[in-house]
């Protein structure tokens, strides 16, 4: 990996700035190749907003791509690769494996093969994931499920990352 190049792990709670924070890294840039894991649902309008607002952030010479495997993705370079976020891929991981009721550990495999790929990457690549389990147990078991996966999986990107911030109130505070 070059000087230049690193893996940096965003970690923050809901609304906290995370994804805000992530695209500063990157904002000197002169080519980011945006990973975006949302998935819309046409009825949703409100989240449909809340992506859209992340598009209008976004400078106009960043492409983006959507509807992708980031793992796929990161087999091939790019100057700055920023993916915006763990939480909803892992929710659409969830989703496609029909792992929700299923015993804990279903996306192991597709989550191996993410933190595989991101190990692997030798160039910039800013890793925004949301940080869950600071609050009360989730009453539903899909809620717990989630907390227990995402925790995992952000433990392991971690380890593979070279540097983290957690986000606070539009704080970051340096972890690694």
């Amino acid at each position: 990996m070059s000087a230049t190049a690193s893996r940096t792990l965003v970690l923050g709670g809901a609304r906290s700035g995370k994804s805000a924070f992530a695209e500063g890294l990157l904002a000197e840039a002169t080519e980011v190749r945006y990973l975006a894991t949302a998935v819309l649902d046409p009825a949703d309008h409100d989240f449909a907003e809340r992506v859209a607002a992340h598009r209008d952030r976004r400078p106009a010479h960043w492409s983006t791509v959507e509807n992708v495997e980031p793992a796929t993705v990161l087999t091939t370079g790019a100057p700055a690769t920023l993916l915006d976020d763990i939480g909803t891929w892992l929710t659409a991981r969830l989703d496609a494996r029909a792992a929700w009721d299923a015993p804990r550990g279903t996306v192991t495999p597709d989550c191996d093969e993410l933190v595989a790929a991101v190990a692997a990457y030798r160039q910039r690549l800013v890793i925004v994931s949301p940080e869950v389990g600071m609050g009360v147990i989730p009453a539903t078991r899909s809620g717990r499920l989630f907390r227990d996966e995402i925790g995992t999986l952000n433990q392991r990107l971690a380890q593979v990352c070279d540097e983290a911030f957690l986000i606070v109130a539009g704080l970051p505070v340096r972890l690694k």
